[in-house]
Formats: structure tokens, sequence, C-alpha cells
């Protein structure tokens, strides 16, 4: 009986530590869904959120697990320090794209602008900027419609990051750009009047 309990209760410590892990899961995903409704996340932010939620579930059971199975803790904290120097090193070499990522995340629960508003971004409050019309905002990029270029339809994509580190102009959906930030197309010159004829050189007479 002793024999058979000592495997009997790690195993059901096992079973325990997968349904925990599972429902963890179950209501990660819930209030995420939630959330994105509620902010109204893309599909393409909700994609990474899940993806690390589930590792990191993931990770811990699996630790868990192995600490029940009889592994010492000296070794699993040798293994999580191993993994987390790794995973550090890449998160400073990946830092740009990632702070695009979490700026993108900002954006949308934050709402500094919405697509269909016009933004200026500025060095200063007095120098001008690029200035258009959002038409996307993606994880890496928000990219406007330009509200000067003299050709209709240039894209300008700014990187995410970047938006948080200007100073951001914001005209609401419907709301009109004022004349002194559109581009006017250059003035024609009035063509030149046509020149009189030159008279016709005399014949030359002689004495």
């Amino acid at each position: 009986m002793q024999d058979w309990l000592e495997i009997a209760i790690p195993v059901l410590q096992i079973l325990l530590i997968v349904l925990v892990a599972w429902l963890l899961h179950r209501l990660f995903k819930r209030v995420i869904q939630r959330a994105s409704d509620h902010y109204e996340f893309p599909n393409e932010l909700l994609m990474p959120i899940h993806t690390v939620v589930r590792w990191l579930i993931i990770g811990g059971s699996v630790l868990l697990i192995l600490e029940r199975m009889g592994v010492s803790a000296s070794v699993l904290w040798s293994a999580f320090t191993g993994f987390a120097t790794v995973g550090a090193v890449a998160f400073f070499a990946a830092w740009s794209v990632l702070s695009n990522l979490f700026c993108a995340f900002l954006i949308f629960t934050v709402g500094p602008f919405r697509v269909g508003d016009h933004i200026e971004v500025l060095d200063t409050a007095e120098k001008p900027g690029a200035l258009g019309r959002v038409i996307d905002i993606n994880l890496l990029y928000t990219t406007l419609e330009d509200a000067t270029a003299p050709i209709p339809g240039t894209l300008i994509q700014i990187p995410n990051s970047l938006i948080f580190q200007r100073v951001v102009r914001r005209w609401r959906m419907g709301t009109p750009l004022p004349e002194d930030k559109l581009h006017k197309p250059a003035a024609q010159m009035p063509a030149p009047e046509a020149a009189e004829p030159a008279p016709a050189p005399k014949s030359a007479s002689f004495p």
C-alpha cells in the first residue's frame, strides 16, 4: 500500500497541475478576448499575446511537474537561469521590434488616435512634421496618407515607437485641416506674351 501511495500521489499531483494549467489558460484566454472586444484589438495583436501567455503557463507547469518527479531544485534553478539569460539576450537583440509591438499595444488601448484621424508627428511643437490621415495601424508601423505631398495617395510609414518619442498633433475624423497645413500646388506662370515680330531689315541703298 505504501509503495502504491508513493506512485499514486505524485501522479495525482501532476494531473492536478495539468488541470490547473488548463483552467488558467482558459481563464486568461477569456479575459484577453473580453479586453479585445472592449478595446477593439486587431487579430495581429491577439496572436502574440495568446502565445506568450500559453508558453508562460506551459513553462511554469513543466517546472512544477519536474519538481514532483524528483528533479532537484538546483537543477531546475540552473535550467531556469540559463533560459532566462538566453531570453534576455534575445530580448535586447530584438528590442526595436519589441518596442514597436508594445507601442502598438498602447496605441490600441490608450487610443491617442484612431484610423481616419489626421495626425502630425512633430519633433517640437514649432517645427512642421509628417502630416496625414491614419489609414492603418499594425504591429510595427502606423501608415499615413500624406496630406502635404503633391501627388495624392503618397503613404508615410512611421514606426510605432517613434510616435511616442515625438509631439503628436491630432485632428479627429471629420475635422477639416487648416488650409496652411495642406499642400498648395505651385501657381502656374502666365504664358509669356508673344513677342512683336522684328522689323524687316531695310534694303541697302547706294549713292
